[in-house]
């Protein structure tokens, strides 16, 4: 009779990471139920939370390539550079737009009342967004957040449809250029990047996480004062606070060298690499710029960036099977694609459901 030591039973512990964040999330969630009560706490709690869960996960399509090329290189510098940004973005929507810090996304319609009280479940919602980012899931931050707070179907009808189109002409678009510029890149490409590539990178990075910034913000600053046409905006006392909370949690990111889910970059083709990191991220801000100045209706820019990277992938999968008639490549790729898709598509009916349960507008607006 064969010992268990022969056959040994997988283990079932968690590792001491997952026990404290185990831990952190039940103490999160009894926080939420204590605060929910009194509304000047919850705001500034739910912000809080929603700082740091939207940007961990919103990461990979903002950060993901500066860190993956930068991963051999001091996080301070990089930290105090990103930061550096997010205060000249805040600010300066702050003093455009009447204490808005949104870049006028809350004043769109179906956004643009202030809550005045918080049930438990939408102050859960940025803490199921840390749970799932521990999974390694990129959901839409906009959906899972944004939505909870949503006062018109017509709101939520708008940004799901931005959305899903925004993948489309991502996905189209990188296949085009990247079927188009790639053999081109790579032989431009071969020995050792010029000195220049780092700044370059390190610009366009920063342009990326701006326009980002402009079109998410509202993620963040929705469980606060609106600003603008929606009312009174954050006083100079909130906005301090509002940036000092981000710039520190940002600071905690750049420490971490992002969550658990940077590995949805760090497993793409060539990311490494700061002329491959360097395309990528120009390319996004001009796609995340032209959606910035078509509408003010929020959209997930994560749905660009997935459409984006597998449109990307499955022009050089097609290029290297066309060039050594080799299936291997691009069912690889369509696999990674289809894993990726599946992932942000899990995370968007979650969101939904979610926000449904917390607010009846959503589903009123997407169930009848």
């Amino acid at each position: 009779m064969l010992s268990k030591e022969m056959h040994p039973q997988p283990s079932l512990r968690l590792s001491r990471s997952d026990q404290r964040f185990v831990a952190a999330m039940i103490i999160l969630f009894a926080l939420a139920g204590l605060v929910a009560g009194t509304p000047q706490v919850a705001m500034w709690f739910g912000f809080a939370l929603a700082g740091y869960s939207a940007i961990a996960n919103d990461s990979i399509q903002t950060l993901g390539t500066f860190l993956a090329s930068n991963s051999k290189r001091t996080w301070v510098w990089q930290w105090l550079f990103m930061g550096g940004i997010f205060i000249a973005t805040t600010t300066y929507s702050w003093f455009t737009y009447g204490g808005d810090v949104s870049y006028e996304r809350l004043t769109s319609k179906g956004f643009e009342i202030a809550p005045t009280e918080f049930s438990v479940l939408q102050l859960a919602a940025p803490i199921f967004l840390l749970i799932l980012t521990r999974l390694k899931m990129p959901v839409s931050t906009t959906f899972l957040l944004l939505s909870c707070f949503a006062t018109s179907g017509n709101g939520i009808i708008a940004m799901t449809t931005k959305s899903l189109g925004g993948y489309c002409i991502a996905f189209v678009f990188s296949i085009v250029a990247w079927y188009v510029l790639e053999p081109k890149m790579t032989r431009a490409w071969r020995g050792e990047a010029s000195k220049w590539w780092r700044p370059a990178q390190w610009i366009a990075t920063g342009l990326l996480w701006s326009v980002w910034l402009m079109q998410d913000m509202a993620n963040i600053a929705v469980f606060l004062p609106r600003g603008g046409s929606a009312g009174p905006g954050l006083s100079v006392a909130e906005l301090c606070g509002f940036m000092s909370v981000i710039f520190f949690g940002l600071g905690l990111l750049f420490y971490k060298r992002g969550e658990a889910i940077q590995e949805v970059v760090n497993e793409k083709k060539g990311v490494e690499d700061v002329r491959s990191a360097t395309s990528i991220v120009f390319v996004y801000a001009i796609i995340l710029y032209v959606f910035k100045i078509v509408s003010k209706v929020p959209m997930s820019t994560t749905w660009v960036f997935i459409g984006l990277l597998a449109g990307r992938e499955l022009a050089c999968a097609l290029r290297r099977k066309m060039k050594h008639s080799n299936e291997a490549p691009f069912k690889a790729a369509r696999k990674m694609v289809l894993k990726d898709l599946k992932a942000v598509s899990i995370g968007f009916i979650f969101s939904i459901f979610l926000a449904a349960m917390i607010n009846p507008v959503v589903g009123d607006a997407l169930f009848d």
